[in-house]
């Protein structure tokens, strides 16, 4: 069901770095061309090379995203409320470049990308934080090729489980934030190559049973992984 933003959910995304210093009277004329819209799980929400009619913010729920080619498919990121894609598209007016679809029952914010290229001529204050945003995603980009081009695949994993074990506050024991063949796929890794990887790191401290992943030596597995701030730190 397609309905209008609630006055939480506009401050949801009033909040938003990309949009708190917009201009109130530009923020409201943004939102009043907004609309929000429930999306059960498994239900593509946008297909790389379509026109970018719209961005999406999501406030609730999960959404993949990920891209094709000659039969073959990868994910490129996992977004997790409150987020926005596809802004560099949206700006350009140009196709999608990636596919995206929910893993859960998602809410999404939809504003017409018309908007907010109009906005983005108008105030100033918008378009420092259109550019401070593609130039943070940008450097998310370098990254995540370093660690493609530069890393095996098992020091790969073992720098995401590194980091996911940093977001569950340091504990010893957390859960992944994405299905298995998923992960594989945004490793670069086939299902099979990760079973082996998890297998491998055994003597660094690491059991992973279902979802579920233990760290029994922390000292161990960081002198594997050996994270790097100018690959691993998503706020440098």
């Amino acid at each position: 069901m397609t309905i209008r933003l609630s006055d939480d959910e506009s401050a949801e995304v009033r909040h938003l770095e990309l949009f708190s210093g917009l201009d109130d009277a530009h923020f409201a004329e943004l939102m009043l061309g907004a609309y929000v819209q429930t999306f059960p799980p498994q239900i593509e929400l946008i297909h790389e090379g379509e026109p970018a009619d719209f961005l999406h913010v999501v406030t609730s729920g999960s959404v993949e995203l990920f891209a094709s080619w000659n039969g073959r498919e990868t994910t490129m990121a996992t977004l997790a409320p409150v987020s926005t894609f596809i802004l560099a598209a949206t700006i350009r007016d140009a196709p999608y470049l990636m596919s995206a679809r929910t893993l859960e029952k998602s809410r999404i914010v939809l504003v017409p990308s018309r908007d907010m290229r109009a906005i983005f001529d108008l105030d100033p204050t918008f378009a420092v934080a259109v550019v401070s945003e593609l130039a943070r995603a940008y450097r998310q980009v370098v990254k995540n090729t370093k660690n493609l081009k530069l890393r095996t695949s098992l020091e790969r994993l073992a720098n995401y489980l590194v980091h996911r074990q940093e977001c569950a506050g340091g504990r010893n024991e957390f859960g992944l934030d994405i299905e298995k063949r998923r992960l594989a796929s945004y490793l670069g890794m086939t299902p099979e190559n990760l079973s082996r990887a998890i297998r491998q790191l055994r003597p660094y401290g690491v059991r992973v049973n279902g979802n579920h992943v233990t760290i029994t030596d922390k000292a161990d597995l960081l002198a594997f992984a050996k994270p790097e701030s100018l690959i691993d730190d998503p706020n440098s």
